[in-house]
């Protein structure tokens, strides 16, 4: 996948020498006049327009081999978040290419991960593929899928070859906004116009997830009260831990089989060096998958005490760049449990160290099994049973979606 990060450069002229990285981000600033007035003026692109392959010859390459091995000899799956992540942007420069200019004038980045569903590892199991192994060659593909005015939806797909036959890992959907070259507005994109039936559907399924995007938006529990029946699931886990022996509120008992949600956290610290920034100054967005993602798994095994197989990535928001230099928090929580499932939010936020102020960047969903049944979660405030039920409601979608 380095080929695809060369390319990311060549499209956007940016250079991996710092001072030359400088200089190239400048001289961008002279392309805000090649940006399209309207998404009129902009030629309409076919889905595959942007149709892309790449390939890691892990089989092959030591040296790839070795970036990609984790401690069992099978593929760091934060790795393949983080080549997900350039080939996204990767397809959406594709859709967006302009022949006749040598750069982009836009900046392509990162809006969310909508969603990464594994493949089962074989017909009637829901562990996903667990990339244990590291196989000879791993393909990924993807198109652009739906556009809005200025957002892009990509689709991609990942298959492992092995014994001869080439095995379906995993389908992922992104969604990437187009910037002006500062990064600092909004940027039109080139329309989109499906051919036959498959594409129709395709893009009409674009138009779904949008809307699903905007109400689960709309009904976060942030900005909503729990509905009447998430109301009577937090009364009776309370009343679960009342004591029986005392006739007061404030007397609480951790039910057998359980933890408190409280004692199911891991945190960690990153000091965002420049090896870490993209091709626009701002530490990777893969990066940062990568790190939350290693979190939460490593949360997930100390809680189940095993090792936990992936299910699903969802509702990966990347509410804010994260600076060179930054310090990133962050924060993994065991937030919903269920029989062998483990879901997992890792919440992620920029220190200013100078002023103490705390900014949220990111805030990932990670949906784990086990081999075994594990503990039941259980909060004890009114802010922990928002998030078991916000956590709840990230576990019915992920097995809605299987």
């Amino acid at each position: 996948m380095s080929n695809v990060r060369n390319r990311l450069r060549e499209i956007v002229g940016a250079s991996t020498n710092w001072r030359d990285h400088q200089q190239a981000l400048a001289d961008r600033l002279s392309l805000s006049n090649q940006l399209a007035g309207s998404q009129d003026e902009l030629p309409v692109r076919r889905m595959k327009d942007s149709y892309i392959e790449a390939h890691l010859p892990l089989g092959t390459d030591p040296t790839l081999r070795e970036k990609y091995l984790n401690y069992l000899k099978g593929v760091r799956f934060g790795r393949i978040l983080e080549d997900l992540d350039s080939l996204a942007v990767l397809i959406c420069y594709s859709h967006t290419h302009n022949k006749t200019l040598q750069r982009s004038p836009l900046s392509i980045v990162t809006a969310l991960v909508d969603k990464i569903g594994m493949k089962p590892s074989s017909p009637g199991t829901t562990s996903g593929c667990t990339l244990w192994l590291i196989s000879p060659v791993c393909d990924f593909t993807g198109h652009v899928t739906w556009v809005g005015k200025t957002s892009i939806e990509a689709k991609m797909h990942m298959s492992q070859y092995h014994g001869g036959a080439y095995t379906p890992v995993l389908d992922a959907t992104f969604v990437m906004v187009a910037r002006d070259p500062e990064n600092k507005r909004a940027a039109f994109v080139n329309p989109l116009k499906p051919e036959g039936i498959e594409e129709e559907k395709l893009f009409h399924q674009g138009e779904i997830n949008k809307t699903r995007r905007i109400e689960l938006t709309t009904a976060s529990l942030l900005k909503v009260a729990p509905t009447a029946e998430e109301r009577k699931i937090v009364h009776s886990l309370f009343l679960n831990t009342l004591d029986s022996k005392t006739v007061s509120f404030r007397s609480r008992v951790l039910p057998p089989n359980s933890v408190w949600m409280e004692d199911a956290k891991v945190k960690g610290l990153e000091i965002c060096h420049p090896q870490e920034r993209n091709i626009f100054n701002r530490i990777f967005g893969g990066f940062l998958m990568r790190k939350a993602y290693e979190l939460g798994w490593a949360n997930a095994c100390v809680y189940g005490g095993c090792r936990p197989n992936l299910v699903a990535v969802d509702d990966i928001l990347f509410r804010k760049p994260v600076e060179i230099g930054s310090l990133l928090l962050l924060s993994s929580q065991v937030c919903y449990t269920e029989g062998k499932y483990i879901q997992v939010r890792v919440h992620t936020e920029v220190l200013d160290p100078l002023t103490r102020q705390h900014n949220t960047t990111n805030v990932f969903h990670f949906t784990f099994v086990t081999d075994k049944d594990v503990p039941n979660i259980v909060p004890q405030s009114y802010g922990e049973s928002m998030l078991y039920l916000d956590g709840k409601r990230h576990f019915n979608q992920t097995l809605e979606s299987q």
